[in-house]
């Protein structure tokens, strides 16, 4: 018996009867002869954790475009809060871990630069649209390396795609990921934004901080529990009535006061026009998109808007603004 072996009888042994075990996986794409020591799930995991597209989002935006300070999220921290909340919740139900920390890692791979001001700027300008959770699956199954995808598991694929509030996973370890990425904005979205003097905690209505706590520790700890009672030995994973009222009355509360607040979005509609600009200057030029997906384009028969969108959406912050002053913004004379 391999270690693999092992592992999935462990899995069987002792996962929860509503886990997701990994020989039961739908499996992949494309077939290939399985890990001796890794069963599926882990190793979806690790093909994320090692992919281009994850060490990016070290350099992309979560909430605040270029802060001040070296202690606010990135899209990357972000990820990685998620991944724990979501394994803490897993591991606590007896569900399936590599699989929820699968998804959860994979879940945002598909963010622009500038976060969702970004995202916004590429659906305005694409007739095709743009979001970001279907840019994430469209990279992993075609983007990442150079073009062949990573070739996961049908379900982390689903759990990435799904990570929405308003999507519908099919495994409860995706429905683990979907509640985490909401309770990771909810717990360092309010630290940044106190962090930032946009909101001070005293402000957070006490209808919500009553319930789920007077700190964003009391309130991450509050909100993992509350699921791990609600969720224990059931076929789905929900809140409490009452965590769910508050814990959705604080997403209205930040969308409210801090995503739309001008002190701490006030910068978007230039991150907007770069964006915006860069899209209809590549498709002015789409010679000057790199050689990867000019051959994408010509040879896989994707439309010239799409490979635009991977090109750009692919790119981090940094990235951006030195394409953007590259093509907009005359270079200096020497003297």
């Amino acid at each position: 018996m391999t270690i693999r072996e092992s592992t999935e009888l462990w899995e069987e042994t002792y996962l929860s009867p509503y886990a997701a075990l990994s020989k039961n996986s739908r499996g992949r794409e494309a077939d290939e002869p399985p890990c001796d020591i890794r069963p599926v799930y882990q190793r979806d995991r690790d093909r994320i954790l090692h992919c281009k597209s994850f060490r990016r989002l070290k350099h992309k935006t979560q909430v605040f475009l270029t802060p001040k300070g070296d202690h606010y999220r990135t899209r990357l921290t972000h990820t990685l809060e998620v991944a724990q909340t979501a394994r803490t919740i897993a591991r606590a139900l007896r569900l399936n871990e590599d699989l929820t920390e699968a998804a959860a890692l994979g879940h945002d791979l598909g963010h622009t630069p500038f976060g969702h001001a970004g995202e916004r700027a590429l659906n305005e300008v694409s007739s095709e649209g743009f979001a970001h959770y279907e840019q994430s699956v469209r990279i992993v199954e075609r983007l990442e390396k150079e073009g062949r995808g990573l070739n996961l598991t049908w379900e982390v694929r689903d759990g990435i795609l799904n990570h929405q509030m308003s999507g519908k996973p099919s495994t409860l370890e995706g429905k683990v990921v979907r509640y985490s990425d909401k309770i990771a904005y909810i717990h360092h979205d309010v630290d940044d934004a106190i962090r930032g003097g946009i909101i001070r905690e005293e402000e957070i209505p006490r209808t919500y901080t009553d319930i789920l706590g007077h700190s964003s520790r009391e309130r991450l700890n509050t909100m993992i529990h509350d699921i791990v009672a609600n969720s224990q030995g059931k076929p789905d994973i929900s809140m409490s009535e009452d965590v769910e009222f508050a814990f959705r009355g604080m997403r209205r509360y930040m969308f409210e006061n801090v995503y739309t607040n001008p002190r701490a979005k006030g910068e978007e509609e230039k991150a907007e026009t770069i964006v915006k600009e860069l899209f209809r200057y590549y498709m002015d030029h789409p010679e000057l998109l790199s050689n990867e997906y000019i051959e994408r384009m010509w040879q896989s028969g994707e439309t010239q808007e799409r490979s635009v969108c991977d090109y750009i959406s692919g790119m981090t912050d940094q990235y951006a603004i030195a394409k953007f002053q590259e093509f907009f913004i005359p270079a200096s004379w020497r003297y």
